[in-house]
């Protein structure tokens, strides 16, 4: 195994639970090559703490995660696919992990990937996560796709390194590019429209409009159904991903989870000079009020993400107007 930190100012703590996430990622990145070979990883495994359907995958990576960090500078586990924060007794950090992002993608060979987020540990399990995302120390993901790459933010730029295929060495190459303030791309879910809050609506209606409509551009929509592979792209050359909350059952506050997926998320983009928010105020500087917690998620380029804000910061009765004055999708 050979992945190198040096010049980055890490704690040795910090250093050696990067390097054993690393390790894992590299056994991942091997496992997800050969799906269908020697088992179906997208095999039904369960339901996990938040609701949703486990697959194979979500299971062996969390062990695997487990098993790597149990004892190393890691005391507090907090994992999307386990109930309750894990204790493993002794050491100076927290760590929450979505181990395998992106799972229904599995069968479909799209790019999945790892998120996770480190803290300082505090001496109570909801003290080492239920903090802002501001005080993480480490922040990123590992994608498994044409290349596995590491992205990673200590708080001090974001750093980039790719897994030599086949094997265990991860190489560092150069670091992504400060966010383009603006661009021409967008990624929402658009089949559930009709259950956005009106400034959701209001936004996506303009960019349909394109030449034509109040932005006098026009511009493309992506959705690919795995964060990882979205933020990757919008990392890559720029774009606005969101994810609102809406009005059917189980999604007044969408289905990201704050402290495991969007907290991380927004770590990195701030740090290219992105922004990150709930679609009205920074992930940052929120506070999650349970581990599973979920949140409305807009990150990306900011001028795009600031707009989504003004559009939230319209008085009620003017966005129902600008809606019904633009509104594309009405019947």
């Amino acid at each position: 195994m050979s992945v190198s930190f040096e010049g980055l100012g890490l704690s040795t703590e910090l250093s050696d639970t990067m390097t054993r996430l690393t390790q894992v990622g590299a056994q991942l990145a091997r496992i997800i090559a050969r799906n269908g070979i020697e088992g179906d990883l997208s095999e039904s495994a369960g339901v996990n703490a938040g609701g949703d359907g486990q697959k194979a995958l979500d299971v062996i990576a969390d062990e695997a995660f487990m098993d790597a960090l149990r004892d190393g500078a890691v005391i507090h586990y907090a994992s999307e696919e386990q109930d309750d924060v894990v204790d493993f007794g002794t050491g100076s950090l927290a760590l929450a992990i979505d181990p395998l992002d992106g799972s229904s993608n599995i069968d479909v060979n799209v790019s999945i990937g790892t998120i996770f987020s480190i803290f300082p540990a505090a001496e109570t399990h909801e003290a080492s996560f239920l903090r802002p995302g501001s005080e993480q120390i480490a922040g990123g993901y590992i994608i498994f796709g044409p290349q596995t790459a590491l992205v990673v933010s200590f708080g001090n730029g974001v750093q980039q390194w790719v897994l030599e295929p086949g094997g265990d060495t991860w190489t560092r190459v150069a670091d992504p590019r400060p966010l383009p303030v603006d661009t021409s791309e967008y990624a929402i879910n658009a089949s559930n429209y009709r259950h956005w809050p009106v400034p959701i609506r209001a936004f996506v209606d303009d960019m349909v409009a394109g030449s034509e409509g109040p932005r006098g551009r026009n511009f493309n929509m992506r959705w690919i159904a795995s964060l990882v592979a979205e933020t990757h792209r919008i990392i890559s050359r720029g774009g606005v991903f969101l994810y609102p909350g809406d009005d059917r059952d189980g999604y007044k506050r969408g289905r990201l989870r704050h402290v495991y997926e969007c907290a991380p998320i927004a770590f990195l983009i701030t740090q290219l000079g992105g922004g990150a928010t709930d679609g009205a105020d920074p992930i940052l500087s929120a506070l999650p009020d349970q581990l599973h917690a979920r949140t409305p998620f807009v990150f990306g380029s900011n001028a795009k993400v600031a707009r989504v804000a003004a559009y939230h910061d319209l008085p009620q009765d003017e966005a129902h107007a600008l809606f019904n004055n633009r509104g594309l999708f009405r019947s």
